[in-house]
């Protein structure tokens, strides 16, 4: 099956196209700029290094976050308008499990941890069993200190994950390793036969609301 895999939830940009297990083209880069100038010309360059159409596609997979309101939005309408105009089915995916999944750590809990500022992180739990990586807690909003008390009494060792692990490592606690999404990671994330989401009603997973919500909440009270 023939997939396009987007992952702009947060600065890192990842495009990439797979058929199956085969990875057939993908381009990553942790360089700052604004997605909603690259995005498009990165998949334009993947499925010309494919040789691929458009058409030639039969699904699409996007990052569905946490991550930046700005990189979730222009992410997440793309992969919507691309499966709405070429009519196939849309996927959706963490985008801290698909971080975890491009580090197969084996012998550690993988902490992607993406800064939420404020003393505040977007992260889960995750671990590899053999080749599949399995959700020990669930995506959440905490501050860093609950973080630390949280994995202080668990019985494993663990790894923080992320271009934000090394931003915030004078405040983990714990051991941290760079990585960058590889968006193609997400083909393992997914079961076509069942996993595709409402193109119409799917809409980013951002675990708080914004802080021009927040503000604009306050001002009611």
């Amino acid at each position: 099956m023939k997939l396009l895999h987007i992952d702009t939830a947060n600065q890192p940009l990842s495009v990439s196209v797979s058929d199956g297990i085969e990875v057939l083209a993908e381009f990553n880069s942790a360089k700052k700029i604004n997605h909603s100038i690259t995005l498009m010309p990165a998949i334009e360059y993947v499925m010309t290094y494919a040789g691929l159409q458009m058409s030639d596609l039969e699904g699409i997979v996007v990052s569905k976050g946490p991550g930046s309101y700005t990189g979730l939005r222009i992410g997440v309408t793309t992969a919507k308008t691309l499966a709405y105009t070429l009519n196939i089915p849309l996927y959706a995916v963490s985008s801290l499990k698909a971080l975890a999944a491009t580090v197969r750590m084996h012998e550690f809990l993988l902490v992607p941890v993406i800064d939420a500022r404020r003393d505040a992180i977007y992260t889960g739990i995750y671990r590899y069993k053999g080749i599949h990586i399995e959700t020990i807690k669930e995506d959440s909003y905490m501050t860093i200190d609950e973080l630390n008390d949280y994995l202080k009494v668990q019985h494993l060792p663990y790894m923080f994950l992320g271009m934000d692990a090394i931003k915030l490592k004078d405040q983990l606690k714990g051991p941290y390793f760079y990585c960058i999404p590889r968006s193609v990671e997400m083909r393992r994330l997914i079961d076509t036969t069942q996993d595709a989401v409402d193109v119409h009603t799917f809409e980013p997973t951002y675990l708080r609301i914004s802080e021009a919500e927040r503000n604009w909440l306050n001002n009611q009270d």
